[in-house]
């Protein structure tokens, strides 16, 4: 990266984007050092003499100091300093490693502080092994960027370039993406790019543009990708997509909430995301709009695949009779759940019996893969009073009968449903449906049967 803490022969050589302040330094332990202003609203400058492991912040005007927002590592946490990090000081042993995919894949969702008692990076390595074995293909940690606290589901983060010091730090998840890889699972990394937290956010200090209040998301401000200095924050985003590729090996970003991201630049920020990265992205939106899988030069997005949520809302009328809310808009027939996996999503521009207005576009001529189903998930179990699973509320009969029994590059890509039962692939075929999947449960992991967030108000 060209911004940030960034290593040199000679020291650390230093740069942020503060446009509206008049004065920057970087504090040290034992002192500051003044940065020079470049036009464009930067600052720069060279400590001499210090390395790896040193903490710093940047103060401004004189006044308040605060974490670099290209922090690598927050050893204290969102308040606390920055710290200094050697991006090629970990020995990596996945040169071997051949990044996969979206085809066939069986993504298990890992919530880190969670997953096993130890609730960090180190203790997830211990249960790859098991993982591996149940079917799982790749895992997708919940997002990990530092959060304030000392559990969270992720979606509150603040430093996005900070794996969160409670886990294990970055090299933490190192650790956890190179043991994957050597496991051969792949990682599917879940990030945020349409808000952030309330707690340890300090972008404003460095600029207001960082966000916009042209557009609301219901968890916080809206960040800006289309308004004045909008370019700076593109780049932080891309930026941060790219460092996770380029630094912590993933194999791909899960991006969450897409239908927040708001933009009406020539260029989306997701298609400049597809553009920039090699590596799988996979978008959670309830949109049900094709130009998130259509190719760049054909007017779209060029993310891999989506989370199609009306699989399983169909689904869990089926089993469960569940009306309330978003579920009135689905009958919940085998019809529908048979109509839905022929066609990728159910909604393809009718009318929502609930809102009135119409609902997704057709994509019935994309590949199966780029279909993400899923029979529950963090939001389907998490958010639920008791957090009850599936496998809770129906039978053995009826929960094994909406498990898809195989997975091959006609499939739609599955995500298992966290309570350790392996998915094992898609139940559409190509071109045409033909029966409700079945197969054996398999018994898994002692996770906790309800998430609680602790630190902050908002449910993602």
């Amino acid at each position: 990266m060209d911004i940030g803490a960034m290593l040199a022969h000679d020291g650390v050589r230093f740069r942020v984007w503060a446009p509206a302040a008049a004065r920057v330094e970087v504090e040290l332990e034992h002192g500051r050092v003044a940065l020079e202003r470049a036009e464009d609203g930067t600052w720069h400058g060279r400590v001499p003499d210090i390395a790896a492991g040193t903490r710093y912040r940047y103060r401004l005007n004189g006044d308040a100091a605060f974490p670099d927002p290209y922090s690598r590592s927050q050893p204290e946490g969102p308040h606390g300093p920055s710290e200094v990090v050697d991006p090629t000081a970990f020995e990596w042993h996945d040169a071997a490693w051949q990044r996969p995919r979206i085809e066939g894949q069986a993504i298990y969702q890992v919530q880190i502080g969670t997953f096993t008692p130890e609730g960090t990076f180190e203790g997830v390595i211990g249960q790859l092994p098991r993982l591996k074995q149940l079917g799982v293909t790749a895992i997708e940690p919940l997002p990990v960027a530092e959060f304030p606290g000392e559990r969270n589901w992720g979606y509150d983060g603040v430093d996005l370039f900070a794996p969160s010091h409670v886990y294990g730090g970055p090299d933490g998840l190192k650790r956890l993406v190179d043991a994957a890889h050597q496991h051969g699972l792949g990682v599917i990394l879940d990030v945020v790019y349409n808000h952030l937290g309330p707690d340890g956010n300090y972008l404003r200090a460095y600029s207001n543009d960082y966000f916009t209040e042209r557009y609301h998301t219901p968890w916080g401000d809206a960040i800006n990708y289309d308004g004045p200095n909008s370019q700076w924050v593109r780049k932080l985003v891309v930026d941060n997509a790219r460092f996770w590729f380029d630094e912590y090996h993933v194999d791909g970003l899960r991006l969450d909430a897409t239908h927040a991201i708001y933009d009406s630049s020539a260029t989306h920020i997701l298609a400049a995301l597809s553009k920039a990265v090699d590596g799988v992205l996979i978008a959670e939106t309830h949109e049900n709009d094709v130009r998130y899988l259509r190719s760049r030069s054909d007017g779209g997005f060029g993310i891999d695949a989506v989370w199609a949520d009306d699989f399983h809302h169909t689904l869990r009328r089926y089993l469960v009779g569940d009306r309330e809310g978003y579920y009135a808009d689905y009958v919940g027939t085998l019809d529908e759940v048979a109509q839905c996996i022929n066609q990728g999503w159910l909604y393809e521009g009718q009318p929502s019996p609930r809102s009135g207005t119409p609902r997704g576009t057709v994509a019935r001529n994309q590949p199966a893969q780029q279909f993400v189903y899923v029979i529950q998930n963090h939001d389907q179990v998490g958010n639920r009073p008791f957090g009850e699973r599936l496998n809770h509320q129906v039978d053995v009969e009826r929960y094994t009968a909406s498990r898809p029994p195989h997975r091959s590059s006609t499939s739609p890509t599955t995500i298992s449903s966290l309570d350790g039962s392996s998915p094992r692939g898609g139940g559409r075929s190509s071109p045409r449906f033909r029966r409700l999947p079945s197969q054996n449960c398999a018994r898994g992991f002692p996770i906790p049967r309800t998430w609680r967030r602790f630190s902050a108000p908002n449910w993602t």
